[in-house]
């Protein structure tokens, strides 16, 4: 427990039929199905999206990285896997960010959508997380202070200096920047209607491939924030796909995500030509002034 440093994970949650029939709709006896139905037909018409906001919404699959202080993959669990329940869910995630001693967080967006919804789940089903909700003494040292990234680095944030832009691509073009899979099979948008076809483990499966893109994002990151160089990053990569092909029998997610695999391209390893500007350095493939 002590080696957990970081924990990167990813939410995917589907709406509470009930609670939206209840208060969106409560003279009209609709089933849980067709409230939830009729509310996305409403935001299509407003915003041509079908995405119900978070406050109506729980979580159904909670997947985390374990990575430790030299960012090396340590492990990948789903939140009370197989059977999913959203109480449940959000009991372990709290109580183990508390069991490892207050790692970081770590996400992609996690600030605008993954925390907010999990913290709603503590309020929800009347969980006590006082480490989390602190509010006594500096501001800066609060957990939930935006620019605390001790506590929450949201790559997202990172990538766009904390939402002075907005990351066209998300997380999927993210991670096919430096070659790996993105969005496979499975989008977001989907994760309702499968959640209503018993399609449970699919959704996990889909959110391991999530978090490991998270991972391959976070080490770049690193890279750009200098705690890492691109030898390490390459050895961290490699140390986790031979931890995945250990693992790909056992888990659908992660044979489909190696199926999918690519490799960052390294520039500074091949004779293209320097055209950004300065001329590159053929001792060490690094850009000279």
């Amino acid at each position: 427990m002590s080696r957990v440093a970081h924990l990167i994970f990813d939410v995917e949650s589907v709406a509470d039929g009930d609670l939206v029939a209840s208060l969106k709709y409560p003279d009209e006896k609709l089933t849980a199905e067709a409230a939830i139905r009729r509310f996305q037909e409403e935001l299509v018409e407003q915003s041509g999206k079908t995405f119900i906001p978070y406050t109506y919404q729980v979580p159904v699959a909670v997947v985390i990285a374990k990575v430790d202080k030299d960012l090396e993959l340590i492990d990948i669990v789903s939140l009370d896997e197989p059977q999913f329940r959203p109480h449940v869910i959000a009991e372990h995630f709290w109580r183990g960010w508390e069991l490892y001693g207050r790692p970081q967080w770590v996400t992609f967006n996690g600030r605008g959508f993954d925390l907010p919804l999990m913290e709603l789940a503590a309020f929800r089903y009347g969980l006590s997380v006082p480490a989390w909700f602190h509010a006594a003494g500096p501001s800066y040292k609060h957990c939930r202070n935006r620019y605390n990234v001790d506590a929450h680095f949201d790559l997202h944030e990172f990538l766009t200096n904390f939402n002075a832009t907005w990351f066209r691509g998300g997380l999927d073009l993210a991670a096919q920047l430096i070659g790996k899979p993105g969005k496979i099979d499975v989008k977001g948008d989907q994760v309702q209607e499968m959640y209503h076809r018993g399609e449970g483990q699919a959704i996990s499966d889909y959110c391991r491939c999530d978090v490991l893109d998270t991972y391959f994002v976070f080490l770049r990151s690193m890279v750009v924030m200098g705690r890492l160089n691109r030898d390490r990053e390459r050895e961290l990569v490699a140390t986790a796909r031979d931890w995945l092909e250990q693992r790909k029998d056992d888990n659908l997610g992660y044979s489909v995500y190696l199926e999918n695999w690519g490799e960052w391209s390294d520039p500074w390893q091949t004779d293209q030509p320097v055209t950004s500007g300065g001329t590159s350095d053929a001792n060490n493939g690094e850009p000279t002034a």
